[in-house]
């Protein structure tokens, strides 16, 4: 009993009396018999129909290429995606595959496509396929001497603007109709003509106007041709053409292309048709070649002489940067650290100043300064000094400007060590008996660096690739005198690499440079797993 009156004890699974007839939930928002959209679930459809709308859009060219692997990675991807964010169970997979594909896409590919083009003769000369130089090749044509020459009327089917066809005047008056399928012999009643004795038409072709025919002038130069038995006849002008037949004629079977004309034999020979006296016929294709471009850094004089050069160079700069950056940049910052000294945070920003500007400007703005006839250090000096001419004046001025803009990256992560560093340890070792100098070299050095010995690895494997400091100061030079290849005194591997394809006299070389990259990505990180053991051993020793 109850003040209220009496309470009646509901059944245990007995109706709501305040539920409508249709049960607890009927009616109200949100609930499971009522799903609605959210506006996340909007903007997840419409993303998703966004993916699926480009991977629809690309398809159909990547399936026009053949480019097989494309193909299936797109569909493979496309799927992933949608399966992921409209599946339910898949909730950790909503946030990596986003991530993985952008690995996939921006790491992974580009990582394997570079491995494969440092096997093939991918350059200058070599970026077709078998095909695509074959058809170049068998397509070119030349002028038959003494062949006849005709007047020409450019004509068009439908109007003017269907297919091209040519009516063809030889010598002796004789008229032919000339289209992509060949020659036909033309009698005078097919032939329209004005009051004037124009040539209107030929059967159901009309006669292109000046203008009709400068609008489709290409298409004749290029793509219209007619065959005959003697060769192919091409336009020359708007009113003439005249004979021509192939220079090369390819044999399937033997896999061999001949010169008509002077009856010489190319054999193929990593994606190019080589005479046997050595000539070689443009375009090649792109063809795997193997090892061939990591035996010509050894073996070929043109490039091991500057390589080996390089190669020294490019340790000793990477090397050199670091101890140099790292000892200033300590230095400094054991300095700023004493507890007495004033106006710690104004020197510390200036001393940041030259890591905040971007260092490609720098660079250039270094550049201008060391320049030997009109930079402002040869002025205040007074002096004539080859600062960026001379080669040892050169790794010298580089090495400056690095350590200029390398410096306060060491000078701030030091100091967050220092200050990271019990003062309680030296306190006790003062007690001792220990000087400030013993107390930096067993205490204070050892734990600076097991805190920054990882980022001296990074920095290496920066220095070792530094391109923008290299090439924007002086591009690698003073060049290497004898140096077959271009190479400077101050080029590292990467910089050497970049002009070696992009720069060199004999065109752009791909694979070789995709080879030398191979390379330099072994020697950082054989020197990287070698140093990160070592920096755990330190931290074994502390």
């Amino acid at each position: 009993m109850s003040e209220g009156g009496p309470v009646r004890d509901q059944a245990v699974g007995a109706p709501d009396p305040l539920a409508g007839a249709d049960g607890p939930n009927k009616g109200r928002r949100g609930s499971p018999l009522r799903p609605s959209l959210t506006r996340g679930t909007i903007i997840k459809l419409l993303f998703l129909g966004a993916i699926n709308a480009l991977a629809l859009s690309v398809l159909p060219t990547i399936w026009s290429q053949r480019w097989w692997p494309g193909f299936i990675a797109v569909v493979l991807a496309t799927i992933a995606i949608d399966y992921v964010y409209l599946s339910k169970r898949t909730v950790p997979l909503k946030y990596l595959i986003p991530g993985t594909l952008f690995a996939l896409v921006f790491q992974v590919v580009p990582v394997v496509y570079s491995g494969y083009i440092a096997f093939t003769n991918y350059g200058t000369g070599n970026v077709l396929t078998k095909e695509q130089a074959l058809d170049s090749l068998t397509s070119r044509v030349s002028n038959v001497p003494g062949a006849t020459r005709y007047r020409i009327a450019v004509l068009g089917g439908d109007g003017g603007t269907g297919d091209l066809a040519l009516l063809l005047t030889d010598e002796s008056e004789n008229q032919f109709l000339g289209t992509l399928d060949g020659l036909e012999v033309l009698t005078s009643d097919r032939i329209q003509t004005d009051s004037d004795g124009k040539v209107t038409g030929v059967d159901d072709y009309t006669a292109l106007a000046l203008r009709d025919f400068a609008d489709r002038q290409d298409e004749l130069s290029n793509d219209f041709s007619i065959p005959t038995d003697q060769g192919t006849i091409r336009v020359v002008t708007a009113t003439s053409a005249a004979l021509y037949e192939a220079v090369f004629q390819y044999d399937e079977a033997t896999d061999t292309i001949t010169n008509i004309e002077t009856g010489v034999t190319y054999t193929q020979l990593d994606g190019t048709f080589v005479s046997s006296t050595g000539e070689r016929l443009t375009p090649g294709w792109v063809a795997v070649v193997g090892w061939d471009n990591f035996t010509r850094i050894a073996t070929s004089e043109a490039i091991r002489g500057p390589f080996v050069r390089v190669f020294l160079w490019n340790y000793a700069f990477a090397i050199l940067s670091v101890a140099f950056t790292f000892v200033l940049g300590m230095g400094l910052a054991l300095v700023l650290n004493h507890p007495t000294l004033r106006g710690k945070r104004l020197y510390r920003a200036l001393l940041v100043f030259p890591y905040a500007l971007p260092s490609f400007m720098t660079a250039l703005v270094w550049a201008g300064m060391l320049n030997q006839e009109y930079g402002i250090l040869n002025e205040i000096l007074g002096a004539n000094i080859p600062w960026l001419r001379d080669p040892w004046m050169a790794k010298a001025s580089v090495l400056l400007v690095n350590l200029w803009l390398g410096f306060p990256y060491m000078f701030l992560i030091t100091t967050g060590a220092l200050q990271a560093i019990p003062k309680d340890l030296n306190e006790a070792a003062y007690v001792d008996g220990a000087t400030t100098r013993q107390a930096f070299r067993r205490i204070t050095f050892p734990l600076l660096l097991i805190s920054v010995a990882p980022l001296l690895i990074a920095s290496f494997a920066f220095n070792f690739n530094n391109f923008n400091i290299v090439y924007l100061l002086n591009g690698g030079g003073p060049p290497i005198a004898g140096a077959q290849t271009p190479a400077g005194h101050t080029d590292i591997l990467i910089s050497y690499t970049y002009r070696l394809a992009f720069e060199s006299g004999s065109g752009q070389d791909y694979g070789l440079a995709s080879a030398i990259a191979i390379l330099i990505f072994l020697m950082v990180a054989t020197i990287s797993a070698i140093s990160f053991r070592q920096t755990r051993a330190l931290e074994d020793l502390a």
